[in-house]
């Protein structure tokens, strides 16, 4: 059967109050967040992880997301235009030319710099806590495609981040951009996250005993950024300098952190098999 090509176009603001933008992006932001949380939760009490040592990690693990992601964003997409407007970079508004500034929100986050956010930030958690580093990359790498699930359904009601035309029946026209059928890259990345997350989900309750030092931190680093660096061959350049490259910066970014994944996945492995032949 043959459907007709949806035509999206969302308003990404839900409201505004007394000039404060209240948008899908933010509430699906902080509703991933909040989910994430809420599964940690229940893993930390599995693990009889103090409850005090959750609540630092949402701190250290919301200012690490929420500064890498900025930061990614500037610095490996707009060097140029931030570097020029710093303070643009770190505070929700755009410098108006007449004068004064706009609350803008922060438009651009970029998921690798995230991700190397949120590394630095448990680094830091885990010289706090005494908790171990591998052990707590382990932990959240079961919930980390869950957070990103979200955030590319938020991008999915900006339309932005767009797919390349196609004729698919299940092409999107995203008439905030074009009139033109597109494949809903977004949706495609949402759903493999959700997908991902099943997975870590689903080894953690059957194979937690089995996998540890490194392991489901390693495995979802390669699946994340796996799925990210094959998507980003039907995603439409998101900025100009990456016209004529062979391979876009959301994808030369996404080789390192697949190649740490496969090394960590190893180094896993080869400890396990240690363990197992000192108990000989």
């Amino acid at each position: 059967m043959i459907l007709n090509y949806i035509k999206w176009s969302p308003d990404p603001e839900i409201i505004n109050l007394f000039g404060i933008s209240i948008r899908y992006y933010g509430l699906l932001f902080v509703g991933g967040l909040f989910l994430c949380l809420n599964v940690l939760g229940w893993i930390f009490r599995k693990e009889n992880i103090p409850a005090q040592n959750l609540e630092k990690l949402s701190i250290y693990g919301m200012i690490g997301i929420l500064i890498g992601a900025r930061l990614g964003h500037c610095l490996f997409y707009e060097p140029a235009y931030y570097l020029a407007h710093p303070i643009e970079m770190l505070l929700p508004i755009k410098l108006l030319e007449e004068g004064g500034f706009e609350i803008t929100g922060y438009r651009g986050l970029a998921s690798h710099g995230g991700a190397l956010g949120l590394i630095v930030a448990l680094i830091f958690y885990s010289k706090k806590t005494k908790h171990s580093i591998l052990d707590t990359v382990d932990l959240i790498a079961v919930v980390a495609a869950l957070g990103g699930a979200f955030i590319r359904l938020a991008n999915l009601m900006n339309s932005e981040i767009i797919g390349m035309p196609t004729t698919k029946p299940w092409a999107f026209i995203f008439q905030r951009v074009d009139n033109i059928p597109r494949h809903p890259a977004q949706l495609y990345e949402a759903l493999s996250y959700f997908l991902i997350f099943s997975i870590m989900i689903f080894l953690y309750k059957t194979q937690r005993e089995k996998l540890r030092n490194g392991f489901f931190f390693g495995l979802v680093l390669v699946l994340i950024f796996m799925a990210r660096f094959f998507i980003e061959f039907i995603k439409e350049r998101q900025v100009a300098f990456e016209d004529g490259m062979k391979l876009d910066m959301g994808q030369l970014l996404s080789i390192p952190y697949i190649l740490v994944g496969a090394g960590f996945i190893i180094y896993s492995i080869i400890t396990r098999r240690k363990e197992q032949t000192n108990l000989i």
